[in-house]
């Protein structure tokens, strides 16, 4: 097996796990340790991945210590692609829930541009500034105590607000995912929001960019079994799709 196809199924083990172990990679590639280490330097050279001590994971996202806005424009064209796929799931007089985060925000200007009369219940005042644009959505600003980083409510009051629905539909902008620990999030003002939201809604869909596969952020914010499947970007091999269906995860 040449370099570039043991590097190949390294990186499909990293967006399935957040880290592989030398010796499992030893294993799966049928190549010595010594042989796995020289990979993964190699890797680490190109900027693939992070080597650590027994392993590798993939680089840290700079995500997480960017301001709102910063974050908005990382993977841009990814997250608009993902946001494009929840249109479709959009029927005439829908309640839709939003949570706070860059993606949600992008997926507010598309149904901005939607000609359907929907409702849009959401904390994500980045994503309100948005919709404002179509006056045929009726829109439900959510209170609570003010992120001024995250453009976004939170708190008690803010979940006592989102409680008094029932979406037909959440859309839920999610930090990582990958099919050991589940979906999780650095933000943990967000997390009860994710959590409530994905109780009251008949349906509930993750919308993330690709980059966040086999990531895995600070906290855990929802179990596989609360996403009915996510929306993501067509940048997956259908390999790493399947291995996560395996798992519970149905990535679309």
């Amino acid at each position: 097996m040449l370099y570039t196809e043991r590097a190949a199924l390294i990186m499909q083990q990293l967006q399935l796990q957040s880290t592989v172990k030398v010796g499992e990679l030893s294993q799966l590639l049928q190549v010595s340790v010594d042989t796995v280490r020289r990979d993964l330097k190699a890797m680490e050279q190109q900027g693939l991945i992070k080597y650590v001590h027994g392993g590798a994971c993939l680089p840290e996202s700079l995500s997480p210590l960017l301001p709102f806005t910063g974050r908005n424009i990382v993977h841009g064209d990814l997250k608009r692609a993902a946001c494009i796929k929840a249109l479709s799931l959009i029927q005439e007089g829908d309640v839709i829930a939003l949570n706070a985060g860059t993606t949600n925000t992008i997926l507010a200007q598309e149904l901005a541009a939607l000609n359907r009369n929907i409702t849009v219940v959401t904390n994500n005042y980045a994503a309100i500034q948005m919709l404002l644009q179509n006056e045929a959505i009726q829109l439900i600003a959510i209170g609570g105590q003010v992120d001024p980083s995250e453009q976004s409510s939170f708190g008690t009051v803010c979940e006592n607000e989102f409680s008094q629905y029932h979406p037909d539909l959440a859309f839920l902008s999610i930090n990582a995912v990958n099919y050991q620990d589940g979906f999780t999030d650095f933000r943990f003002h967000e997390m009860g929001i994710m959590q409530l939201l994905a109780r009251i809604s008949k349906r509930t869909f993750a919308v993330m960019d690709s980059s966040k596969l086999g990531k895995c952020a600070k906290k855990t914010a929802l179990p596989r079994e609360a996403i009915e499947a996510v929306l993501m970007d067509d940048h997956i091999p259908s390999e790493v799709r399947e291995k996560y269906l395996e798992r519970g995860i149905s990535i679309l």
